[in-house]
């Protein structure tokens, strides 16, 4: 059975849901379908990250994208809404802080310029500054560090969920199967087969399927730099109430803390061997987070584990960074996928980027081009300094 569509996005997860909603509210008329294996989202990567909103990048593309980003999520709970049903998403604008040390501090300061040069109202702290938005951190090793109020937190399930709900409300088809091999014909693609053999025809693939977008490229014999990482998340109380809701902060040893809701959950980038795992151990905030958090906040001195998840960084192997646009060996075939965990930030200025460059052939809004596919051939890199 051979069935026909317009295009076909692979994965319809946030990334995947922003390009469709940006495609159809940005007048395409064609049929959109998008192909999700996860109905129920339970292995998602999107609800299963730390929900962070941040413009405190290092290189101007990620910075712009952290800004439109910004922007989108601001008006999210209106622009999504369906009649009079807003999509919220508790977006908690109570900033990002990253803490740094003595040696840090004339980095952060060049990384606050260029993004103050980008319009990001950064702010460089002394750590007698850093005592007025937490005031029960331990300073003692720390020379000041980078605050941005504008940024913050959300809950990502919601994110997700409003782009798909509106994308459908708009016409876009989801359907809940998964997309076996990508078919192609005489150097163009021309859609897909699903498990059951099923074959769908399109002159457009976008390939969004997170950590097995790699796995799906190479039904066409084209890599993709990408790895699953895994990455845990453990949310804990703490018995002695802060005096101020946290930014998401990050310590310089990389473990990052955040509240939510009444409790707190905090993460770090583990060294973990690739693979798909979604097991996540209490021990590893026992052994490894706890101490850092007890020495950061004494409030994290007594602390009780509430619950636990884990969930899959779509690692980029060669320099950390998304990568986006139309493969350069395969006409119609697009990419997004290689966040390594700035999927959801990022996912409102790639969906309105991949919908002009399919659209009208070029960028308007914001040029994303530095995270063309070819900058890997072509030795030029987007080299990330404030990775997570």
């Amino acid at each position: 059975m051979v069935k026909h569509t317009d295009i076909i996005i692979v994965g319809g997860g946030v990334i995947g849901s922003s390009i469709a909603y940006n495609l159809l509210n940005d007048g395409y008329e064609g049929e959109i379908t998008v192909f999700e294996k996860d109905k129920l989202y339970e292995f998602s990567s999107t609800p299963r990250s730390a929900g962070g909103i941040r413009q405190l990048f290092t290189t101007p593309i990620n910075i712009q994208i952290g800004r439109y980003s910004l922007s989108k999520y601001l008006t999210f709970a209106k622009d999504m809404a369906i009649g009079d049903e807003r999509a919220e998403i508790d977006f908690e604008q109570h900033g990002y802080l990253f803490l740094a040390q003595h040696e840090e501090m004339e980095q952060l300061k060049k990384q606050k310029e260029l993004q103050n040069a980008y319009g990001v109202p950064s702010e460089l702290l002394s750590k007698e500054e850093l005592l007025n938005i937490i005031p029960e951190v331990n300073t003692d090793d720390l020379e000041g560090g980078l605050f941005s109020r504008e940024d913050g937190y959300l809950d990502p399930y919601s994110v997700m969920q409003g782009y798909a709900r509106k994308a459908k409300q708009m016409g876009a088809r989801y359907i809940y199967e998964e997309v076996y091999t990508i078919l192609t014909n005489k150097g163009d693609v021309s859609g897909v087969q699903l498990d059951d053999g099923t074959k769908y025809n399109a002159p457009i693939i976008i390939n969004c399927a997170g950590p097995w977008a790699p796995m799906l490229s190479e039904t066409v014999d084209l890599p993709i730099p990408i790895i699953p990482l895994k990455r845990q998340i453990i949310q804990f109380d703490i018995s002695e109430p802060l005096t101020k809701r946290l930014p998401l902060t990050i310590d310089p040893t990389g473990v990052y803390f955040r509240h939510e809701g009444d409790s707190l959950i905090t993460g770090f980038s583990e060294d973990v061997k690739p693979g798909i795992d979604f097991s996540w151990k209490r021990a590893l905030f026992l052994e490894q987070l706890w101490p850092i958090l007890a020495n950061r906040v004494p409030n994290f001195e007594r602390a009780k584990i509430q619950s636990g998840w884990a969930g899959m960084y779509s690692h980029n192997t060669v320099d950390q960074n998304a990568i986006v646009g139309e493969h350069p060996q395969l006409s119609g075939y697009y990419v997004a996928c290689g966040f390594s965990g700035h999927g959801m930030q990022q996912a409102p200025a790639v969906g309105k980027g991949l919908s002009e460059l399919i659209r009208m052939g070029r960028y308007e809004t914001l040029d994303l081009s530095p995270l063309r596919f070819e900058r890997f051939a072509e030795n030029d890199l987007v080299i990330e300094g404030a990775i997570v």
